[in-house]
């Protein structure tokens, strides 16, 4: 029974794996080529920030040791984890060049162990990436063959940042390409005892289990965009709800209520780059992949559609607030934020813009700072705003209340893209309040619709509405 894993990568899922395995009771050694977070990892501290994983690593300790060296390893382990970057190209494939450099490493290790040793990917690639790719190099560089004196496996993770370990250890399956049946059942029987929900692994060829990464994404992206699309439509119903339309589409099997809940675009790390590396993927096989250019591209407009709506409305010169500059509640993230990119669209078009987050303290700002003003509270960006925008559902925002947004102008507009403050704003005076997603307009939105149906002279266009 394989008790000792090593983990490739002490980023913040690597690190995150292995105070996860550590508190499953298996012992880890971490590999990095970063000194310092060698140095804290052996000193029982978090190498990164996430959620839970200084309490992770600091109580799970004596199970967890770090080194710089892929030999060591690799000799004291039965299976490595390699979570390295995959940066995106230009093209929008992804980059191989630090999963090969740990996959020389990894073979040169090999070379100098007598035993079976299973090498498990878990960073994002494309298909034919771990078979054309990178197993020539272990082959190489150990003098080994794959399913004879070693296992190969591609194996990610499906887990959010600002929730790894909760993700890794309550997954929803466990996806395993397996180069062979051996190597498979290695690892099936690893994740059987190391996840909480005990949930069934998903066995597959290499190619399947890369094609199955990038699909789930996108197929969430997709759903994502969907139910943004939903929200337009409904502002423009009498009555429209986005929140009342998408419970009941949840309540169909075949659709599900996750990620369906009409606002803003999506962001982060992973969704836009896995939506893009789809579509290419399929243009290089010769396959049309619409579904996902579109849903990309409808989601990267909407920064701009949401500067061309608010600008009308608001004085020249004036300050607009945003709440959220994370990509998600709990995260320090930026990359790929809506938040960011609305504020960037409406400072081009010369509106004052201050922003606050709650994980503001553990941002990298310097970037943002050239483009607009972070400030240190919620309270400092209301004072000042004559609109205030709310790009996450974040919970810090959820306890405002209509006293909150009072400042020297006679109204305040507020769009609310989560409609987290609806029930607090949506009749309080002084704000004109805006939930994404609703009707704002009922007399307008039913002069619409009769339009529509009737015509202008008032004579039935039928149902097919001609």
């Amino acid at each position: 029974m394989t008790q000792n894993v090593s983990v490739i990568g002490l980023g913040k899922l690597g690190a995150s794996m292995a105070g996860a395995f550590a508190s499953r009771g298996f012992n880890v050694v971490g590999v990095d080529v970063n000194q310092r977070s060698i140095d804290l990892v052996n000193e029982g501290h978090a190498p990164v920030q996430e959620t839970d994983l200084e309490e992770y690593i600091s109580q799970n300790k004596e199970r967890i040791r770090a080194t710089l060296s892929h030999e060591d390893a690799v000799l004291n382990s039965d299976i490595s984890f390699v979570i390295v970057p995959t940066p995106s190209d230009e093209k929008g494939s992804f980059s191989l060049q630090y999963a090969e450099w740990a996959f020389k490493e990894i073979g040169k290790a090999l070379a100098k162990k007598s035993t079976y040793h299973n090498v498990v990917l878990t960073s994002t690639v494309l298909p034919g990436a771990t078979r054309q790719g990178l197993i020539p190099i272990l082959e190489r560089e150990s003098g080994k063959k794959a399913g004879v004196d070693f296992g190969v496996c591609y194996s990610p993770e499906f887990i959010a940042l600002g929730s790894i370990i909760r993700d890794f250890l309550n997954p929803d399956f466990t996806l395993i390409g397996e180069f062979d049946e051996r190597s498979g059942a290695m690892l099936e029987d690893i994740y059987s005892r190391a996840m909480v929900n005990h949930q069934k692994s998903a066995r597959m060829s290499l190619e399947n289990a890369e094609l199955t990464k990038i699909s789930v994404n996108t197929f969430v992206t997709t759903k994502i965009t969907f139910a943004n699309m939903l929200a337009e439509i409904c502002e423009k119903l009498p009555g429209g709800d986005v929140d009342v339309v998408s419970n009941a589409l949840g309540l169909d099997a075949r659709i599900g209520r996750k990620y369906l809940t009409g606002a803003i675009g999506y962001g982060g790390p992973c969704f836009p780059r896995d939506n893009v590396a789809l579509t290419y993927i399929a243009k290089e096989l010769g396959v049309e992949a619409e579904i996902a250019s579109t849903t990309d591209g409808m989601n990267r407009s909407i920064a701009a559609k949401v500067a061309d709506r608010l600008i009308p409305m608001v004085k020249p010169g004036s300050t607009v607030a945003v709440l959220g500059l994370s990509y998600k509640p709990f995260s320090h993230v930026t990359e790929e934020s809506q938040g960011v990119y609305v504020a960037r669209q409406l400072s081009k078009h010369g509106v004052r813009v201050v922003a606050y987050d709650p994980m503001s303290n553990e941002m990298s700002l310097d970037d943002l700072r050239r483009d607009f003003v972070v400030l240190d509270s919620i309270k400092e960006c209301l004072a000042q705003a004559e609109a205030v925008l709310i790009t996450t559902p974040d919970p810090a925002f959820k306890d405002l209340a209509a006293a909150d947004f009072k400042n020297e102008w006679a109204e305040v507009l507020v769009f609310d893209f989560w409609r987290t403050l609806r029930e607090q704003l949506k009749d309080a005076p002084g704000i004109k309040y805006v939930g994404i997603g609703t009707s704002e307009d009922d007399a307008a939105n039913t002069a619409r619709l009769k339009k529509l149906w009737w015509g202008n002279d008032g004579e039935s266009n039928g149902a097919s509405g001609k």
